[in-house]
């Protein structure tokens, strides 16, 4: 129980990453050196625990000693002693030496050497430190390319660095004697069988000291955008993966006595830009994610590598996301099916429908800029918690745009009894136009007329049949991976990763706007050579941004609506369609 309440105290965490763990300098991977005011502004934020990913296998000599370099000893010091002093816990580690661990099969002795003469200094130099700093043996350690194998030679393997780890730390006097340590599975995975060789593991130490961990960035096709998985709402296989993963963990290693941090939290897609899944649905993932965490009693340390701090000006990139993250603490946020509503010009505006998910909490009022909005007027707020807004009120909104202009023409603001603020743009957007160009596999991009839309996601297929581009298993391809979108600069760009796993000849595109328009486009690639064709016809809306006003949202009590965006048959439909009207094409 003591230990319980001491994990539960770090809650929430923040990860300091691609720094002292980068294959190089702190520096290395694009990040500033830290500063004691950046580790200040993380504490002061809310976050009351750092965890130090630190690579040390560059920074230590030859056999058989493995010095580590006095500096760089001291310079880690210097960093623990700012977050100790700025009142947060802090968790050091052994981060990127997986990769070296990684060989065990061929240097099996030589690695369990270096790995124990790292921990012998590393637990010697800071065993007099306090109990508030505690330690992790390393950062998911695997033994294969293949991230989800299972062999038992990777559970042997890992179990006898996890027994040195401990052996060693143990053993080294000091406050080592009790203080906290931290195991984790085979790659980090909360995997069943992986988990269940750790709680064997730590089973086996009888020491109440033992905290374990696993990291947890959601379901990887919601996580990256890719499959069509684009929201984050009830019925969603990205919801009910939280549940079912959470539920697993926490009876598998929580429910057994044995203390379990979420050791880097956060989404895939952030690793290339932090609009690679949609802003609404990351805030719905995190409110519904951190809930989850916070019910089952694992804290969550958010992993940045620079995409959430800018840590030069001190300043969050996205306050939204660590205002939801403080919230979480003490109770829930409210969140909306949707935070953008789209009126296409020259269309009749109709009243639209936003269900809200209040979880506990009263609306008590909606803002555009500084004025309060009329409820009954502007707005109204069903029995079903359906926010509705008049259509008077998104015509005058609409109206604030000039004729010639598209994009956010207004942002509401909801805002609850507890919790942020939930934001709604209402956007002004004529159909995305696309047009001719040809380029290389190494630079390609078709020029965009988005007017005002946003891009969702991209089908590629072969007019014959297939899925074209990688990952063959579906139409839709990874966001900011295989294709992103240049607003300012008027293009969608295909990535030469996308180039290199497509055919010769000709491949269909289409693309999704979230204003429910989709664009079609023929490329013809030819080697190195790709030539872009615009297909004026645009398909109908399968891409609701918003509820369709017959679609009302059932009581609690009732079925759940589920909520069909992208996901299998309409994956399938949509590229059936595509070919079809490509081999009508050929045949003309």
């Amino acid at each position: 129980m003591r230990l319980q309440k001491y994990v539960e105290a770090m809650q929430p965490g923040w990860n300091l990453g691609n720094t002292f763990d980068a294959l190089g300098e702190e520096t290395a991977w694009g990040n500033p050196k830290t500063t004691r005011e950046m580790i200040d502004f993380v504490a002061q934020s809310g976050f009351k625990s750092l965890r130090l990913p630190v690579t040390w296998g560059h920074r230590m000599g030859e056999a058989p000693d493995y010095r580590i370099d006095p500096a760089f000893l001291e310079r880690i010091r210097e960093v623990v002693d700012w977050a100790l002093d700025a009142g947060m816990m802090v968790l050091l580690n052994m981060h990127h030496d997986s990769h070296w661990i990684y060989h065990m099969d061929q240097r099996h002795d030589a690695i369990l050497d270096q790995f124990r003469a790292a921990w012998v200094q590393i637990a010697d130099y800071f065993k007099e430190y306090p109990d508030s700093l505690l330690f992790e043996g390393i950062n998911e350690p695997r033994f294969s390319d293949d991230w989800g194998e299972n062999k038992p030679e990777y559970y042997t393997w890992l179990e006898e660095l996890n027994l040195a780890f401990y052996e060693i730390v143990r053993n080294s006097g000091g406050n080592n004697d009790n203080r906290p340590l931290m195991l984790t599975t085979v790659a980090g995975s909360y995997d069943q069988p992986r988990m269940e060789a750790l709680v064997r593991t730590i089973k086996s130490l009888q020491d109440p000291n033992i905290i374990a961990t696993v990291h947890y960035y959601g379901s990887w096709a919601f996580s990256t955008n890719i499959g069509g998985n684009l929201t984050f709402n009830d019925g969603d296989a990205a919801k009910e993966s939280v549940d079912e993963c959470f539920d697993r963990i926490y009876q598998t290693l929580v429910a057994e006595g044995i203390p379990t941090v979420l050791g880097e939290f956060g989404l895939f897609g952030f690793h290339r830009r932090m609009c690679s899944v949609e802003h609404g649905e990351v805030l719905k993932f995190f409110e519904y994610t951190l809930e989850g965490a916070k019910k089952r009693h694992m804290p969550i340390m958010l992993w940045d590598d620079g995409y959430h701090l800018n840590r030069t000006a001190c300043q969050w990139n996205d306050p939204s996301i660590i205002d939801l993250i403080m919230a979480s603490r003490d109770g829930r946020s409210s969140t909306a099916f949707t935070d953008t509503v789209y009126i296409r010009r020259g269309s009749p505006v109709q009243p639209v429908e936003i269900p809200l998910q209040l979880n506990g909490n009263m609306l008590l009022g909606v803002q555009c800029g500084d004025s309060l909005l009329t409820e009954g007027k502007d707005y109204q707020l069903t029995q079903e918690d359906t926010l509705v807004l008049s259509a008077e009120l998104l015509e005058s909104l609409a109206g604030l745009m000039s004729e010639k202009d598209c994009g956010t023409a207004a942002t509401l603001s909801c805002a609850f009894s507890a919790g942020p603020n939930w934001k709604i743009e209402v956007i002004v957007y004529e159909p995305v136009q696309l047009y001719n160009t040809e380029g290389t596999v190494q630079n390609f991009a078709i020029p965009a007329a988005y007017n005002g839309d946003r891009l969702a996601t991209m089908e590629a297929v072969y007019p014959d049949g297939g899925n074209a581009g990688p990952a063959a298993w579906t139409p839709f391809k990874e966001f900011n991976a295989m294709f992103w979108p240049d607003y300012a600069g008027g293009q969608i760009h295909l990535t030469e990763g996308f180039f290199q796993e497509c055919q010769d000849g000709e491949i269909a595109l289409r693309f999704h706007f979230w204003g429910g328009g989709i664009t079609e486009y023929l490329l013809t690639k030819n080697q190195e050579i790709i030539t872009g064709r615009a297909i004026p016809e645009t398909v109908g809306n399968t891409l609701p941004a918003v509820v369709p006003s017959e679609e009302k949202i059932q009581s609690k009590n009732s079925k759940k609506r589920k909520i069909i965006l992208g996901g299998a048959l309409g994956a399938a439909a949509a590229a059936t369609g595509l070919a079809v009207w490509l081999l009508k094409r050929k045949k003309k």
